[in-house]
């Protein structure tokens, strides 16, 4: 007996080599009910891929944070040091100038520790003023004792 005929197909019959139709899948282990192994996994797929993404993005930000708090620090010390290093200024004017720009530009409690010092190298006084800031690590917030930079500038 040969299978198929006419109107096999559409009662779900197939001939010997003939492919199973479009959209309709073989039963199986996680089979739903219309045979489809794969059906809903990609709200899954979806969530798991979202939730890396979030936690990489994040992750950049805060590493771009940590970066701007320490490149503002850099810059307002050495900003400090040259402001301090003027003719008619202390190095405590100095170190003034210094939290005033990290206050303005980061929150307070990163322009707590401010230190002058008068060094020299060889037959030149400098003025060096060093920050010590926390280092952010979750959002803002992190160890008390993270970074700590020197700006310098030849006193005269």
């Amino acid at each position: 007996m040969v299978r198929g005929g006419p109107g096999a197909a559409s009662r779900g019959i197939r001939g010997v080599g003939q492919r199973p139709r479009a959209g309709r899948g073989v039963g199986g282990p996680g089979a739903d009910a219309e045979g489809d192994p794969q059906r809903g996994s990609a709200v899954a797929e979806f969530v798991m891929v979202s939730a890396v993404l979030m936690l990489l993005f994040m992750a950049c930000l805060q590493i771009g944070f940590a970066l701007h708090v320490r490149n503002t620090v850099q810059d307002a010390s050495s900003t400090g040091a040259r402001y301090g290093a003027l003719r008619d200024r202390t190095p405590q004017d100095g170190a003034e100038r210094t939290r005033e720009i990290l206050s303005a530009s980061l929150p307070q409690r990163y322009a707590q520790d401010v230190r002058a010092s008068v060094t020299s190298d060889g037959a030149q006084r400098v003025l060096q003023i060093t920050v010590a800031t926390p280092l952010p690590v979750l959002g803002p917030w992190g160890p008390a004792e993270g970074i700590e930079v020197s700006g310098h500038a030849i006193l005269p």
